[in-house]
């Protein structure tokens, strides 16, 4: 099992350097001068010059991304051009409020999709069953911001849950995040949610009808019992659902992150686009690229942990 995690660490570092060259050149891509955004309309070209050689915008694209890259090993991911801070302690900041709201995303997400995905195992042909695939293909039909965008408008017009932000003036504490957590966690949630139960409806269906589910049956074995065998052989699958999902949730969050305000890593990038500042927008994508990976790391050796043919 450790010789297969090394192999899959190892596997990432490529993807890696991928990610970052990519990454580098797309900044480069978008419209705009951060350097004039950043002085004003009123700039001189000497004041522009200065500017620009003083952040390393004036080297060859090869020796900017190198500078880049070797200064990003070393921890050091650049200094914010528009906030005049250094890059890595804001993302680190907003991508822990970001992972609060997937954690509970993916926690609602994981729930519902398990418990849907076994009404829908269990009652294929019945009435229940077709009410949950059809709620199911709904969920993963209807786009995320407009989920946020409805429920938003319901909390405008009741007024019973914030609608904006993590606290609120005045008052902290975690009862107060954890209102303000509500409505975005649904509204990230319901898209993976179809996605889980689809996927774990089907793998358990599968299981249902192996061999060994019918000598259990035939043993005389408790329903219950029968059931817990055949999740536990429909793991593989919740993971490999569950890791993708968790791919999707990180990039989806960022317009439930704008829509409510919530200070995290999505809203934070967004932002440094306007801005058009680059060292911010690069360190953002750089971190969640890596965590992506890394998640993909964990899915796969916990894939391994349950099926020993995975390892071989």
């Amino acid at each position: 099992m450790p010789v297969y995690v090394l192999k899959r660490l190892a596997q990432a570092v490529p993807i890696m350097i991928g990610v970052a060259i990519v990454v580098f050149v797309t900044m480069k891509l978008i419209p705009g001068d951060p350097v004039a955004a950043l002085l004003g309309p009123n700039s001189t070209p000497q004041s522009r010059h200065d500017l620009s050689q003083r952040l390393g915008l004036d080297q060859p694209l090869p020796i900017q991304f190198l500078n880049w890259f070797v200064s990003a090993l070393h921890g050091d991911l650049g200094t914010s051009i528009s906030l005049q801070r250094p890059a890595g302690s804001l993302v680190l900041a907003s991508f822990l409020n970001t992972l609060v709201l997937l954690g509970a995303a993916l926690l609602l997400a994981l729930i519902g999709g398990i418990v849907l995905g076994v009404l829908a195992a269990l009652h294929p042909q019945s009435a229940l069953g077709r009410i949950v695939r059809g709620f199911t293909l709904f969920t993963i039909s209807i786009p995320q911001y407009t989920v946020a965008l409805l429920l938003l408008l319901l909390a405008v017009e009741t007024g019973i849950l914030p609608t904006g932000g993590m606290t609120t003036t005045g008052q902290s504490g975690p009862g107060t995040v954890l209102l303000h957590l509500i409505l975005p966690a649904v509204a990230a949630s319901i898209t993976p949610m179809g996605g889980i139960a689809r996927m774990f409806a089907s793998s358990l269906s599968e299981v249902l009808h192996q061999d060994f589910v019918t000598s259990y049956r035939a043993r005389g074995l408790a329903s219950t019992a029968v059931l817990r065998h055949a999740i536990h052989g429909s793991v593989p699958a919740l993971l490999t659902i569950t890791g993708l999902q968790i791919s999707y949730l990180l990039g989806g969050t960022l317009f439930i992150e704008v829509i409510f305000a919530w200070p995290g890593l999505g809203q934070l990038v967004y932002q440094a686009v306007s801005a058009r500042d680059y060292p911010l927008v690069q360190a953002g994508v750089l971190v969640s690229a890596l965590v992506l990976v890394l998640v993909n790391v964990v899915v796969d050796s916990a894939h391994a942990g349950f099926d020993p043919r995975v390892r071989a």
